[in-house]
């Protein structure tokens, strides 16, 4: 069964035993087609509380299972409930695991009610993994609390099965919830972007919520064999691939995550820490290795003969039978490091579903607009409605280059910028990041693809937008999570103004 967040982050994240045996029995459990367990479930409107939880939704067979799990001894006392640690200390609860389980199952019901889901048949569960089963009880059915007998992969998986069968039918008329709507709003709860600092402010926390339509990626992911994932830059491309290959692997199959760029092993490899993923570039496939499942980032670099052939190789089943997902940016990011061959592309879509992702959760709403005003490129529809405008630095009396940038870094620096926190990207470089004397990184767009910085600081701009040119400018402008500044010349200016008529004149 699918675990959702996956197997190891349950293990490093909960603080209860008992769900972390729960969590490895629903991992080892060979479901129906598409079950799905989420752990730790937030859930608004809770009838006894501001916000309740549930400990795992299921998703099986189509009946959504909500379950309550309750470690050490739990005991009823003159009619009142108790935990009972492993010192023998009595704990009083506010209500039975049962009815912890049940008044979630409401919770979760009126919730996806409300946001026009549709009927779906719902059922709670209590898990006590360490004392036997109570005795029978009119306020649950014997079969919906599992207890010591029921902690093996067999002895689980006849309880759901017993479970889902006295699940209730639709009542005439009503219109019935489809299991690919809830299966995405559940994945919607948990496809969040790795927080980088709490305290970062509104930009940050928008940037940390997913879309619905990565929420759907994600769910398709795990239903489809073969998936081409298109999306602009700062539409989360990257996030969802490493989401995405953690699924994978938590099913057991032997997952690679491939890429042209090598600056992205630095990108992936705390995503994906601690999981039997293994992440090459793709200069060092060699073909001896295939696996169950391939992830290509930035599939456009690649998308070509030589480049599709080599990845025909370490793909069990090759391409056209294997199982594979690439992520890849239709505008100009291929034109800056990698080839990019038309025809191939429209091969190899008839190969895989097709899936766009339309709204940009990297870039605040300006700099959307300045990439779409000067490149006419599709980035999404903006998602981050907070943040500062974009800022133009003009010059005219010196270069608009690296030195010229590290000014206005110093400026942010002593407005409350942290250092690390910021990038100057030199668009007409290609060379390696460094670091200034002062501190300050300065990469290149060839570097800085599929990455970003809460700051970006963009100068050196093409002397001619043409293709490449062009195609390094939009890489440098795309990578700001919170602000952008553009350092330029009068000369940058008047180039930059006849891009823009160019786009109007389209």
């Amino acid at each position: 069964m699918i675990l959702v967040p996956d197997l190891a982050d349950i293990e490093s994240t909960t603080t209860s035993n008992a769900e972390r045996r729960v969590a490895r029995l629903l991992h080892a459990i060979d479901g129906p087609e598409h079950a799905v367990a989420f752990h730790s479930v937030k859930l608004r409107s809770h009838a006894a509380k501001q916000q309740g939880e549930a400990d795992f939704v299921v998703l099986w067979d189509g009946i959504v299972i909500l379950i309550e799990v309750k470690g050490g001894g739990v005991r009823k006392h003159d009619g009142i409930w108790y935990s009972i640690d492993r010192y023998g200390d009595w704990k009083k609860l506010r209500e039975s695991p049962m009815d912890q389980a049940q008044s979630a199952m409401y919770a979760l019901r009126n919730i996806l009610h409300e946001d026009g889901i549709g009927w779906f048949a719902t059922e709670a569960v209590a898990i006590t993994p360490d004392i036997d089963s109570p005795p029978p009880a009119i306020e649950w059915k014997g079969s919906h609390w599992w207890a010591k007998d029921q902690m093996s992969i067999s002895a689980m998986t006849q309880a759901f099965e017993s479970v889902a069968s006295k699940a209730r039918t639709a009542p005439s008329g009503v219109r019935v919830a489809r299991y690919k709507d809830l299966r995405e709003r559940l994945f919607g709860e948990f496809t969040r972007m790795p927080v980088i600092d709490a305290q970062r402010g509104a930009v940050i926390e928008e940037q940390n919520r997913a879309t619905d339509g990565q929420a759907h990626v994600l769910a398709a992911l795990s239903r489809n064999p073969r998936m081409l994932v298109f999306g602009g830059a700062g539409t989360g491309k990257s996030l969802v691939l490493a989401e995405g290959a953690k699924l994978e692997a938590g099913k057991g199959r032997s997952v690679l995550i491939t890429f042209h760029s090598p600056s992205l092993v630095g990108f992936f490899g705390p995503r994906i820490a601690g999981r039997d993923i293994d992440l090459l570039p793709f200069a060092e496939l060699t073909g001896e290795r295939q696996y169950d499942v391939v992830f290509v980032d930035e599939a456009q670099d690649l998308m070509n003969a030589e480049g599709m052939d080599a990845l025909d190789s370490v793909i069990h089943g090759g391409r056209a039978g294997g199982r594979w997902r690439m992520f890849l940016d239709p505008n100009n990011q291929a034109r800056v490091d990698g080839e990019f061959d038309p025809e191939v592309c429209e091969l190899v879509q008839q190969e895989a579903l097709q899936y766009d992702l339309d709204r940009n959760v990297r870039n605040t709403r300006a700099i959307v607009h300045v990439v779409q005003e000067y490149l006419g490129a599709d980035v999404g529809d903006p998602g981050i409605v907070h943040g500062d405008r974009v800022e133009w630095r003009w010059f005219t009396e010196r270069a608009a280059d690296v030195e010229a940038a590290e000014t206005v870094a110093r400026d942010l620096v002593s407005n409350g910028a942290r250092r690390e926190d910021i990038w100057i990207i030199s668009v007409a470089s290609d060379e390696e990041p460094r670091k200034t004397k002062a501190g300050f990184v300065v990469t290149s767009p060839r570097f800085a693809k599929g990455l970003e910085a809460e700051h970006v600081i963009v100068c050196d701009l093409p002397q001619e937008y043409d293709s490449p040119g062009t195609a390094a400018f939009y890489v440098a402008v795309t990578r700001a999570r919170v602000t952008l500044h553009v350092v330029a010349s009068a000369g940058d200016k008047k180039r930059l103004q006849d891009l823009v008529r160019k786009q109007v004149a389209r």
